[in-house]
């Protein structure tokens, strides 16, 4: 194996989110609630109070591959914590480049001694292992009805939540606002518990389509007065935190992957709409313009009901229009159909399924899913049988959780978050 000696300062840095102004007033914002022309931000809020109390180590800064790399190995070794030897093997890095790595480690509280452990030969070994604690991020999760808000620690634990119903068609300044108060609010708890160090930022997660990379809306399914909503700039001005926008299925998707999901996926997410997450070779495909995966808006009946993107016979209108007659057997048929075709084409190694609607009745979404993807697969004689279908973990809080991962990830050495 090739060594790599950087000691942690090179220029492989991951993508950093945007924070810049915003502009809102085309949206029915107050010229109060805009961004202020000298400093890009609005006047302070609650929140900006919370996150300049939360004082801590500035995980965005650290940005050498290597120290990334490092901090995912001791992540994933746990409580038990691994030795600089087993680092220096794992990474693929000399023992002194890891030395002076897990040193900034330390100094910047991020990681600490886990004991002892014997060694072959010589004196025993120094294990070392993260602080958890050191750094969070927020996860929200924008839903057409509903508002999910959680802080997730370095691991991934959920240390704090906030749940509000919500209406995505009452306008930008009542959705800002609930949105930012329950930011506020699951800060304020944890700042007040003595459990909050550090905020990333802020993830969130929400309908499509949408430009990830901007953070800007497009046309959000059953709610066009989004299109060209900078969401991204505007909360990040409010906020003062760095923020990164998804497609809640993209989201669903990260977490699956961090998660332990290896290979090439798809993650079928049925609530109030129907989307897809795609992992492929274990990184989040987005597409060229970062809209892969609108998988509900596949049309599979020309002459069938009207959709809400305007088309008739999509999936997604399909399955909703079962559902509303109380047809769980023929909403999983339908989206059987559509994952059929997705792994038709994709050639994926399982089909994930998660969602609220799914998530009430999940026995009977995973079976008659299975049995269409069965169909097709002896149909096409496959030697391999069917794609396996599973129901997704995480329950109700997948979503948010995803959305914390899109700060997460990069720390941790992740190109896709």
């Amino acid at each position: 194996m090739v060594k790599r000696t950087n000691d942690g300062d090179d220029t492989d840095r991951p993508p950093e989110s945007g924070a810049g102004p915003a502009t809102g007033s085309a949206w029915g914002l107050p010229p109060d609630r805009e961004p202020g022309p000298e400093t890009g931000r609005a006047p302070e809020r609650p929140a900006d109070a919370v996150t300049r109390r939360a004082a801590g180590v500035n995980l965005l800064a650290l940005r050498s591959h290597n120290a990334a790399l490092v901090l995912d190995l001791l992540r994933t070794a746990g409580p038990e914590g691994v030795s600089r030897l087993e680092l220096a093997e794992r990474a693929g890095l000399t023992p002194q480049a890891v030395s002076k790595i897990t040193a900034r480690l330390r100094e910047e509280g991020l990681a600490t001694d886990a004991g002892r452990r014997a060694s072959t030969g010589g004196k025993p070994r120094t294990v070392l292992r993260l602080i958890p604690e050191a750094g969070h991020a927020v996860g929200v999760h924008l839903d057409r009805d509903e508002l999910r808000v959680v802080l997730v620690d370095l691991d991934g634990r959920v240390v704090g939540e906030r749940r509000a119903p919500l209406s995505l068609g009452a306008g930008a300044e009542a959705v800002l606002d609930a949105l930012l108060g329950e930011v506020t609010e699951v800060l304020s708890d944890a700042l007040g518990s003595g459990a909050l160090s550090a905020p990333l930022g802020v993830g969130v997660a929400l309908p499509g389509p949408l430009d990830h990379t901007r953070g800007v809306l497009h046309r959000v399914t059953g709610f066009p007065e989004w299109d060209g909503f900078p969401l991204r700039d505007v909360l990040a001005a409010r906020l003062g935190v760095p923020v990164v926008v998804d497609k809640d299925t993209n989201a669903a998707a990260l977490g699956l992957a961090v998660g332990g999901e290896r290979g090439s996926f798809a993650c079928l997410y049925l609530g109030t709409g129907l989307g897809a997450g795609l992992v492929i070779g274990d990184v989040v495909h987005r597409g060229a313009r970062t809209g892969a995966g609108e998988f509900g808006h596949q049309v599979i009946q020309l002459d069938g009901p009207l959709c809400s993107c305007g088309n008739r016979g999509c999936v997604e209108a399909l399955c909703l229009a079962a559902m509303g007659r109380g047809d769980v057997a023929e909403a999983a048929r339908v989206l059987g159909e559509g994952a059929a075709n997705l792994a038709g084409l994709l050639d994926i190694d399982a089909v994930l399924l998660g969602g609220r609607t799914i998530m009430a009745a999940p026995e009977p979404f995973v079976r008659g899913v299975a049995v269409v993807l069965d169909a097709h697969a002896r149909r096409e004689g496959s030697r391999e049988g069917a794609v396996p279908v599973r129901l997704a973990p995480g329950g109700a809080r997948a979503v948010a959780e995803g959305a914390a991962q899109l700060l997460l990830g990069p720390v941790f050495g992740r190109r896709d978050g």
